[in-house]
């Protein structure tokens, strides 16, 4: 059975001592095996990314910026055989992958950018003859530990930015979609990437508690469940490493009496159920403001998903595949034959589907009279669930949302532009969209939310994740001009 190794140092390497399977979610059979990296595997990592990191950092930020531009050719050119990668072992459809490697490939021509980013300030004759200047310089080896969900889009989103600003990255990808990783890799080292400067290690807990504890890590970047984005945080935060760990989310799509019922309908469908739920910024709740608005969305959501085609992701008729494992499944069923008993009304029960394949599918579920305090609501469910919340009033939609533990993203339908205004204003949501469901922002901007959906101070690519992989440093300067000087113990002033 194939084994997906380690790529480290330009290198594909492996003990194999220990291993994990990777499953094709749509047909439930194990089709290879990944190395799981022991501690010292760990450490060769480190000390790859570690040795490579003067030489990367002296490189001319022109010829960073062309293996950047050579990059984005690649991409483009070879997507296919990316999307088929992320297909195979993820389960979403290949329009939904081509989807997620586009999104990727935006942040390579932000990285791309890297002349500009890069800039410093320069103040002359802050003091008589003196000058100040500030530079960008890396923080050194960087650490990026990546979720199942996008094995493609979310390492380009850090590894990209990374490595323009002069670091060096060791990726940790999901054990369960792990070939994609050593797909981009391959990619970087083919566009003049130098072999050390992205290293690929797989594994489990052993590879990342190594990552978070080694004092030549300077940085981590993370996405994945909130339990485990506060625990990485905590641990690497107090080993003194700059962290930004993004967690779960639980997005709320409020729609108001006066919205186009008809295109709220279809955004919350394809918000709700598009790769089977599996995104962090799908839509989880709708909140429908007065009842006959929640009556009518109920009723143009259900003609919408009789209609909905699930299936194997390589079938171009299929719109929705399988869930990542056969465990996740059975966990996202559980939301649904359990919110009875909560005082929720099941209106699609997509748990009760039957499917010829042996992979892990699910059909898709709509519940109503969803309520804060139910599981089905307070859990990130992170699968085809989409509940109905019912308010009265535009006012208890906001409070509803800013009351939830996660903040991730949220969005507003309403033809009316006060009110698109006022829950601008009033959210308090990292990420906001007004008639747009998933508002993930273009790669100029920056990807992060508030509350329990982000650990650390900085939000993920664009700009800001220029400032998480630079240091800032500031020069005073000032060049004798045979003026006597004399001791003076006071404090300097610019006078």
């Amino acid at each position: 059975m194939n084994l997906v190794k380690h790529h480290i140092g330009g290198t594909a390497t492996a003990t194999a001592e220990r291993t994990g399977q990777v499953f094709n979610p749509a047909t439930g059979a194990v089709q290879r095996q990944v190395a799981f990296a022991s501690a010292a595997e760990a450490e060769q990592a480190i000390q790859t990314a570690k040795a490579a990191l003067a030489g990367w950092r002296e490189t001319g930020l022109i010829k960073r910026a062309d293996v950047f531009f050579k990059l984005r050719h690649l991409l483009v050119e070879r997507q296919h055989e990316l999307a088929a990668i992320i297909t195979n072992e993820h389960g979403k459809v290949l329009s939904d992958a081509l989807g997620e490697i586009s999104r990727g490939i935006e942040n390579i021509e932000f990285a791309a950018g890297l002349v500009h980013h890069l800039k410093g300030e320069h103040s002359e004759q802050v003091s008589r003859g003196v000058d100040v200047h500030s530079t960008r310089q890396p923080v050194g080896v960087v650490a990026c530990i990546t979720p199942f969900n996008f094995p493609v889009m979310v390492p380009l989103w850090m590894v990209a930015s990374a490595i323009a600003c002069g670091n060096t990255v060791i990726l940790k990808p999901s054990e369960k979609d792990p070939s994609a990783a050593n797909f981009i890799v391959q990619l970087f080292e083919d566009a003049g990437l130098p072999a050390g400067v992205l290293n690929v290690l797989h594994g489990d807990k052993v590879a990342v508690d190594a990552l978070l504890d080694s004092p030549d890590v300077r940085a981590i970047s993370f996405v994945g469940s909130t339990p485990i984005a506060r625990s990485i945080y905590q641990r690497a935060s107090a080993n003194g490493k700059r962290v930004q760990a993004l967690g779960g989310a639980k997005n709320h799509m409020v729609v108001m009496p006066d919205a186009d019922l008809d295109s709220a309908a279809d955004a919350a469908v394809s918000a709700a159920y598009g790769s089977a739920g599996e995104r962090c910024m799908a839509i989880s709740v709708l909140v429908a403001v007065g009842d006959a608005t929640a009556d009518a969305l109920i009723e143009k959501v259900a003609s919408r998903v009789a209609s909905l085609q699930i299936g194997d992701g390589t079938n171009e008729a299929s719109e929705m595949g399988p869930l990542i494992t056969r465990e996740h499944r059975d966990k996202v069923a559980s939301y649904v034959t359990g919110a009875t008993a909560e005082g929720a009304t099941v209106v699609i029960d997509g748990t009760t589907q039957q499917f010829d394949d042996d992979g892990f599918f699910i059909g898709v579920s709509l519940v109503d009279n969803v309520r804060p305090g139910m599981k089905v609501y307070d859990d990130e469910i992170f699968g085809p669930v989409l509940s109905v919340v019912r308010v009265e009033t535009f006012d208890e939609a906001v409070a509803l949302i800013n009351a939830n533990q996660f903040a991730n993203g949220t969005a507003v339908f309403t033809r009316d532009g006060r009110t698109a205004r006022q829950f601008e204003v009033e959210i308090e949501v990292g990420m906001v969209g007004i008639n747009v469901p998933i508002p993930v922002p273009v790669g100029a901007y920056s990807f992060g939310g508030w509350r329990n959906s982000l650990f650390g101070d900085s939000h993920i690519y664009g700009p800001e994740s220029i400032h998480f992989y630079t240091r800032t440093k500031v020069t005073t300067t000032r060049w004798p001009d045979n003026t006597a000087t004399q001791v003076d113990l006071g404090f300097p002033s610019n006078h």
